[in-house]
């Protein structure tokens, strides 16, 4: 610490001073940072005129602005839904090719495991409705036999 004390001013400085790279990042941040600071006042004095002159005309032209636009805006949207259904189907179309030429595309082995479980359950209802099936009989002539007697 007594070393530190010693030396002179200027030395001091100079050992703390950042170095030539470090000074040149700071600069050129501190001016991007100052120009696109500047764009932004101007964007935003610019974007103040411009409502303040359109005002007026927006009052003066409004029954015909508001129904213009949302006109344009429904049929904006029913072009953009129409056409990610369209994708949709592509996507689909595309997916159902790959998997019948056995491409094997992402999500067959869920597909796979559900139809596996899907037909497991129908033919364990299949064989529960016939036990039921033959139990109903069964007992329709139990009844039947209990009668002619």
């Amino acid at each position: 610490m007594s070393n530190y004390q010693n030396k002179p001013m200027t030395q001091k400085l100079y050992e703390s001073a950042p170095s030539s790279r470090e000074a040149a990042k700071f600069l050129t941040a501190t001016t991007l940072g100052a120009a696109l600071l500047l764009l932004s006042g101007l964007t935003l004095t610019g974007t103040v005129i411009a409502v303040i002159i359109a005002t007026p005309l927006m009052v003066i032209f409004s029954p015909i602005l508001v129904p213009a636009a949302i006109a344009t805006f429904l049929a904006i949207t029913g072009f953009l839904f129409s056409g990610g259904c369209g994708v949709a189907a592509i996507t689909v179309l595309t997916w159902m090719y790959n998997y019948v030429q056995g491409k094997h595309p992402l999500g067959a082995d869920q597909l796979d495991y559900a139809r596996d479980m899907l037909s497991s359950t129908a033919r364990n209802m299949s064989e529960k409705a016939k036990e039921y099936g033959e139990y109903a009989q069964h007992k329709a002539q139990e009844v039947t036999h209990g009668q002619g007697s």
